[in-house]
Formats: C-alpha cells, structure tokens, sequence
C-alpha cells in the first residue's frame, strides 16, 4: 500500500522523537505544523465548489459596483468632476459660479424681502401682477363704505376670553385648513377670490374673509391707526418667481443650492404651499412703516394687531420664537384668517396653527 504524504511527515518526525531525547521538543513543532499543513490541503482539495461559488459572486459584486464610480461615469458624460448637480429651475436662469471656501452661515446674510428680488427685472414674468401695490386703509374703506354699512357691528370688546364657550372645531372647516411646508394646498381645495375695491383697482383675497377683514380696518381707523395691506391674493406663478429668484440672489452670494434653498424657505413659502395662494392670508403694514421687517412689531400698528386681530378671526401666523415649529422667521405683518372662534384660542393660549391642530384636531 503507497504511502500518503501524512503518512510519511508523520513517521519522520515519531522516528526523530524517538532517535533522542533533545530532538523531542523540535519533532512534535514538527509534527503538528505538518498534521496542520494537511488538514489545509484537504480542507482546500475538498472545497473546490465552495471557493468557485465565493469567488464568482465577488467578481459580480464587483462589476456591479464599479458603475456607480464617477470616475466610470466621467468618460460618458453623465456626471462631470466636482459637479453639484443644480435643479433645472434654477439653472435655466442664470450661471451661477459658486465662491469656493464658503462657509455656511445665515446670520451673516441679511434676509432678502420682496422687493430686494424685484428690483433690476422687467417683471415681464409677473405679468402686471397688481398684488405687489400698497393698499391703504383710506382708500380701502372710502371705495367699500357699503359693505361696512351692511356688516353688522360687534362689540367684540365685551368678549371675556376666560368665559367663552367650548367649540366643536373640525378638520374640514376651510377657515382651519393647513398649510405649509409639510402640507401644501390639497389638489381638491377650491375657493372663490372676492374684489375689494381700491382707487387702484382690485385687491383679490377668499371672498369670505372681507367683511370681518374691513370690519378689522374700521376698528383699526376708529383707534386711530392707519395700517396698510400688501400683498393679500399671491398665484402661484408669482410665488414660484419670488422664490426662485432669492435662491438665485443668495447662490450669486456664494451659497450652494441646498443652503440657497433653505434659507429662502425661511422668508418665501414654498410655491404650492403658500396661505396667500388661497387667499387666507394678509401682509400688512402701516402707511409710516412700509418695511417688512421685525421693526413693524414696535410700532403701533404692529401693537395694535397682535393685541385686537384676534377679534375679526385672524392670526399672527408666524409669531416669535415659534419659527421651530412654522419653519418660518418671525413675520409680525403676516396675519392668517382661521375665523373668531379659533382665533380667540390661539390667542388665549399663544399657539400657533399647527399647535392648535395637535391639540384640538
């Protein structure tokens, strides 16, 4: 019977052992290094299969991974090196280089308002969009004197806001519908844009909400404040302009899209997801602070609405130090109808309408 080569690696190394007693300690390394280098051999010879199978699936692993590389895509043309890729409604507009080395910082850029984008366009894309005018309260209330003669006056100062009565509210009470960033305007919601009459022509805004919005003048004009509406109705179209070119303007300061984006989204809801698209929602200011700005808290306009809007159903939408909640900076012009009822609670308990949603829907 042939002798395998265990066999013989084994003998050798009992055979030395044996010879003398110093060689003891090298024949048994000897031996288990050689047992050892066996069971490897037969362990490979017998697991053939086993081995092709792993080896197969790598290489395919491999290939399979290697297309999403740039450096395989570079050479076709589907990305370029160092290429953020740039959302086609920005890039249509202009070619924008971004500054290299900028470091992300939104206190150090002022807020861009409305009017800081309209400036140097021809506002061909707006289509004389009237919205962007300054409605006065003289002029408002001189042109609609009929309608206030049909409002039925309240006296909206005995109201005891620590003994009103307890509301059923409802998710589909349109005066309480949601909306913002993560609930843009549902594609069922309809609504009918009402006329009020100005010496410039119209302001468009939900035909629902004007009575008790030029009952809130009259009150306002009665306590001696003028304010002053601007931008009530906003399409989309004009929203999608105004949005997208503050993105624009703080890309040219050197800020990648994604921070352009986000800041924007800070001082212009996103198109589609804007209260002034269904005309629920009013920017206001006065006739001696024209500014959108957080000045317009301080002055007696500002004062005057956080304390009394609240009476004719309407809001302050964006109040300070909720902006984690809204997503949105403190706007103390911006005032949201949501009706008398719901507005006196959220007054009450200074929360805002996604606050009031969790709670009370």
């Amino acid at each position: 019977m042939k002798r395998t080569f265990r066999d013989k690696s084994t003998g050798f190394f009992i055979n030395m052992g044996r010879k003398s007693k110093l060689l003891r300690i090298p024949a048994i390394i000897g031996l288990a290094c050689s047992l050892l280098l066996c069971r490897f051999l037969d362990y490979l010879r017998n697991g053939t299969k086993r081995f092709a199978c792993t080896a197969f699936i790598l290489l395919c692993f491999m290939v399979g991974n290697s297309f999403a590389f740039p450096v395989f895509q570079e050479d076709n043309g589907f990305v370029t090196e160092n290429t953020e890729p740039v959302p086609e409604t920005v890039a249509q507009e202009s070619d924008i280089a971004l500054v290299s080395g900028y470091e992300n910082s939104f206190d150090a850029l002022p807020i861009l308002e409305d009017e800081d984008v309209l400036e140097g366009y021809d506002d061909a894309e707006l289509h004389g969009m009237e919205d962007a005018d300054k409605f006065s309260l003289a002029e408002i209330l001189n042109e609609n004197a009929d309608i206030l003669q049909n409002v039925k006056k309240e006296e909206v100062s005995s109201i005891n806001m620590q003994e009103e009565e307890k509301y059923q509210f409802s998710k589909e009470d349109w005066r309480l519908v949601l909306i913002n960033k993560q609930h843009p305007i549902p594609d069922n919601y309809t609504f009918t844009l009402g006329n009020i009459k100005t010496i410039k022509g119209v302001m468009k805004c939900d035909e629902r909400i004007i009575e008790d919005l030029l009952s809130m003048m009259q009150a306002a004009k009665e306590d001696g404040v003028n304010i002053a509406i601007c931008s009530p109705y906003r399409d989309l179209n004009r929203q999608e302009v105004l949005f997208n070119r503050k993105i624009k303007a703080y890309m040219s300061k050197g800020m990648s899209y994604m921070d352009a984006y986000s800041i924007s989204s800070q001082s212009v809801t996103v198109p589609g997801a804007s209260e002034h698209q269904i005309g629920l929602a009013i920017d206001i200011v006065s006739d001696d602070y024209i500014t959108l700005d957080e000045g317009f808290a301080d002055t007696n306009a500002g004062m005057w609405l956080a304390e009394h809007s609240y009476e004719y159903g309407f809001i302050l939408r964006y109040p300070k130090g909720k902006e984690y909640i809204t997503s949105i900076e403190f706007e103390p012009w911006h005032f949201r109808y949501v009706g008398k009822e719901a507005a006196r609670v959220m007054t009450k308990e200074q929360i805002t309408l996604e606050e009031f949603w969790d709670k009370y829907l």
